[in-house]
Parts: structure tokens; C-alpha cells; sequence
């Protein structure tokens, strides 16, 4: 199994899955989308009764319930680092929570403003501070006030969808695109580059040629019109991956973590069926 990489953004890749299976795909895919940690806030805290800001009395309310808000927090995504944080039930503190397994947030606002993610500011490592940071979370009106602390943990989409790090994950059979060299120059060919929906064609030399093969979606409405110069088939072996993440990860780091995941669940089986 090789993997070749066709684009890897900041938070979005294309890449393919060669000399594979449709079984090897559909896991790669459900690893990238169930198995893989991150940090997300679990836990938040509210400050009760007025706060004080320069002489100023305000009320420690907002619009919306307390556990809206703490949803909302739960929600945006928090910088993960696999060097920094572990598990909290795997960590040295024994899960009572440290510098190795929680970031601390504070939020602390008054009115009249709107509250953003941005707004989060972390204790110990402004490194931590979320990316995305426009993130609307609450609107407080004069006199209201939040006085918030969240503690983020790493987890898996296995128990809440707050810990999915990766989205929109698909993949399909790589397209085989052959075109008949003797009709590739015919009208009704050349017809077919403005009837593709995906732009897969282009005109060369006053010949059809593929111009990208990899957008092909396998809809075959080019295959009739062309009277047999094209013919379409799918390659089971080698599968066109896409994927975007959520910010809290880069694309490459979620690809290598899924991969490395698949291989230790594969060694992990193979050691099992050896040991029966």
C-alpha cells in the first residue's frame, strides 16, 4: 500500500491510495473520521454574581442558557499537539489534570460586545490560543458580563462528535479514461469537452485529450455521446482520496496519525491470529 500525495493544505488534502483494496480505503476512511484524538473542551465553568470592571457593577448573564454556551465552547477547535498532551486517564497525574493532559481557557467579557472564540485566551501557553478566532459564541448587551474557565482534554469522536478532527473524509475508484486515437479528432468527440459536468477533457492539437483524470466522478455522460471513443472504467486497486480538517490539526499531521493508527490495529491482529 503506497499513498501518493495530490494536494496537502493547511486543513484540506487530496491524495492516492495505490496498489490497495476496497476494504484497506473504507478503513483509512472510518480511521480518519472515528480514531483519530484531539483536544476539545469538556469541561467549563461559570462565574456566579456580579463582576467588577473599573468601578462598574455587571451582571454575570447572558442570553443564552449556561449550557448553550458550554456546548458552543465545546465545539470550536482547540490546537492539538501529540508531543504536549496524552489521554488524562493515561496521564502521570492519573487524571486529575495537568499541564500534560488539559489546556485551561479563560474567558472573561463585558458588555456590550460579541463574545468570539478568539476571545479564549489560554494560561501558560499563548501557543495554545484557538485559530480560529471569529467564531461567534455569545452577544452580551450593556451590564452583562461572563466570567468563564473551560479545561480541554483529548478524546475521540467515539464519545462525543466535539473530538472529530476530520471532515468530509470520501474517496472513489480511480477512473481509467481510454480514448480511441483514431476518433479522438471526430466532432461528436470533441462535443464531449463541453458535455463533461467535472471539465475532465480539453482540446489538444484538434484532438480530445484527458486534461485531469482524478476529477473524473465516473458519471459516464461522456461515454454515449462519444460513440464508443471513450470508454470509462474504475481501477479497484487505487482509490483518490479527499479530506479538510477542522483546524485543530493540519492535514498532513491527521493523515499520518491515521496511518499510523491502521498500522498498529493491523500488527496488533496480526500478533492475535499468530498467537491462536
Amino acid at each position: 500500500m503506497d499513498i501518493e500525495i495530490i494536494e496537502m493544505a493547511e486543513r484540506r488534502g487530496k491524495f492516492i491510495l495505490k496498489n490497495s483494496s476496497p476494504a484497506m480505503a473504507n478503513a483509512l476512511r472510518r480511521t480518519m473520521l472515528s480514531d483519530i484524538p484531539k483536544m476539545a473542551i469538556d469541561k467549563v465553568e461559570f462565574h456566579l454574581g456580579p463582576i467588577m470592571v473599573d468601578d462598574k457593577e455587571y451582571e454575570s448573564v447572558t442570553p443564552l442558557f449556561d449550557e448553550i454556551i458550554a456546548h458552543r465552547l465545546g465545539m470550536v477547535p482547540v490546537p492539538t499537539d501529540y508531543e504536549l498532551f496524552t489521554y488524562q486517564d493515561k496521564c502521570v497525574c492519573g487524571g486529575e489534570g495537568c499541564p500534560s493532559c488539559t489546556i485551561m481557557y479563560s474567558l472573561n467579557k463585558i458588555g456590550p460586545c460579541t463574545v468570539y472564540s478568539g476571545d479564549m485566551i489560554p494560561l501558560g501557553n499563548a501557543e495554545l490560543k484557538v485559530k480560529d478566532e471569529f467564531i461567534p459564541i455569545v452577544e452580551l448587551t450593556d451590564g452583562q458580563a461572563v466570567l468563564i474557565y473551560a479545561t480541554a482534554v483529548m478524546g475521540t469522536v467515539k464519545k462525543h462528535v466535539k473530538w472529530q478532527a476530520a471532515f468530509g473524509v470520501g474517496y472513489k475508484y480511480l477512473p481509467i479514461i481510454t480514448i480511441d486515437a483514431n476518433k479522438a479528432n471526430d466532432s461528436d468527440v470533441l462535443r464531449v469537452i463541453k458535455l463533461c459536468p467535472r471539465h475532465v477533457f480539453e482540446e489538444k492539437g484538434g484532438k480530445i485529450v484527458v486534461k485531469n483524470s482524478t476529477d473524473c466522478s465516473l458519471c459516464m455522460s461522456c461515454v454515449a455521446p462519444s460513440n464508443g471513443a471513450i470508454t470509462i472504467n474504475s481501477d479497484d486497486k487505487n482509490f483518490f482520496f479527499t479530506f479538510e480538517t477542522d483546524g485543530s490539526l493540519t492535514a498532513k499531521q491527521l493523515l499520518d496519525k491515521a496511518t499510523e493508527i491502521l498500522s498498529s490495529e493491523a500488527s496488533e491482529l496480526l500478533s492475535q491470529v499468530e498467537a491462536l
